[in-house]
């Protein structure tokens, strides 16, 4: 027994043996590591911020009512083309109680004071045929005999706006909701038979539709802080829309905010540019949109990749060949970069060629 596991003992040393100079044979038959190399090229290199944002129309307008009822019809829909004047929608009033009966009160004494001066009339008109008073006197009567009739009259007026939110006379009134300026119907949100709040001093009131010019549109965006020193108003902004991704639009930044805003922990500055839009295009509002803005840009110069590069000290530097898989570190001076490409000022020339990586495999 001792006798097998000495055996067994000796057999194991001598498999870790030659397992162990195998292994180190195979290491030292790997092959060496070989670097590739690169000459600079020429290239565009344009370095640029990217600011988020949307399509909006540069005046979009809510339309709302001047009284407070129910919307008894709506004579428009989203996506319609209304001028300035043309009736939205007609709202049905339901009358103030308090209001209702001081109109009704209000008329009634009108018509009293109305009977009385016609009757005093009357009785002066035939004490003036019989010279009894003077034609001054008389007509002092007749004065108030038509006051007192147009006293009638703008209390049953009154009594008409009450209720019904127009008069008589007028033959229209604030019960009717006009578009103030030419444009699209974006929304109209909401529907008959909705009640709504008229717009006065204290509340904004209830928005009945809004109307927007579509041919005028602008980019509204955000741009970082760490950005927002470098842009200037008259800056070219290239346009991409999620929702038109084939397109490509333009926009000249005529509004930086002067206050930023703070967002998830970093401060915003808003932006506006006015879109030039060609013929026949149409954009919806609200579209997403990023808009590139050109803060630099260097035309066809000598460059090489920024992953070429080693940096000690803060100094970039990058390697020379200067023999069959030798190389030797040079200090370079650099340019303007993209984050792909990096302008090269002074160091390497254009036919040197420079390390760029290992070989695969």
């Amino acid at each position: 027994m001792r006798r097998a596991f000495g055996v067994l003992m000796i057999l194991l040393l001598f498999v870790s043996f030659f397992g162990g100079g195998y292994y180190l044979y195979q290491k030292s038959e790997e092959p060496p590591v070989v670097y590739e190399s690169d000459t600079p090229f020429y290239s565009d290199i344009m370095n640029k911020t990217v600011a988020t944002g949307s399509i909006v129309p540069r005046r979009e307008i809510e339309l709302k009512s001047q009284v407070s009822g129910v919307v008894d019809e709506i004579f428009v829909e989203p996506g319609a083309e209304v001028k300035e004047g043309d009736l939205i929608a007609r709202i049905k009033i339901i009358p103030d109680v308090v209001a209702l009966n001081n109109a009704e009160n209000r008329l009634q004494t009108a018509i009293i004071n109305y009977k009385n001066a016609e009757k005093e009339l009357e009785r002066q008109r035939g004490l003036y045929e019989q010279e009894v008073i003077s034609e001054f006197d008389y007509n002092q009567f007749l004065l108030q005999y038509n006051l007192a009739d147009q006293d009638v009259e703008a209390a049953e007026n009154n009594l008409e706006l009450v209720k019904e939110g127009a008069s008589k006379k007028t033959g229209s009134g604030n019960n009717l909701v006009r578009a103030t300026a030419s444009g699209m119907v974006l929304d109209v949100p909401v529907k008959e038979g909705n009640f709504v709040i008229e717009t006065n001093t204290f509340n904004d009131g209830t928005t009945i539709a809004t109307v927007a010019d579509m041919s005028d549109m602008i980019f509204e965006g955000k741009v970082d802080e760490s950005e927002v020193g470098k842009i200037r108003e008259g800056m070219e902004l290239k346009l991409t829309i999620g929702a038109l991704e084939d397109q490509v639009f333009y926009a000249k930044l005529k509004y930086i905010s002067p206050k930023g805003v703070e967002e998830e922990g970093a401060i915003q500055f808003e932006i506006k540019g006015d879109i030039t839009l060609k013929e026949g295009t149409f954009l919806r509002a609200s579209y997403s949109a990023n808009a590139d803005i050109v803060l630099d840009k260097r035309d066809s110069v000598l460059s090489v990749k920024e992953k070429w590069l080693v940096f000690e000290d803060g100094k970039p530097f990058i390697e020379v060949k200067i023999g069959e898989q030798a190389f030797e570190k040079r200090e370079i001076e650099t340019g303007l970069s993209d984050g792909i490409n990096i302008e090269i000022l002074s160091g390497i020339g254009k036919d040197e060629e420079v390390k760029s990586g290992l070989v695969d495999g």
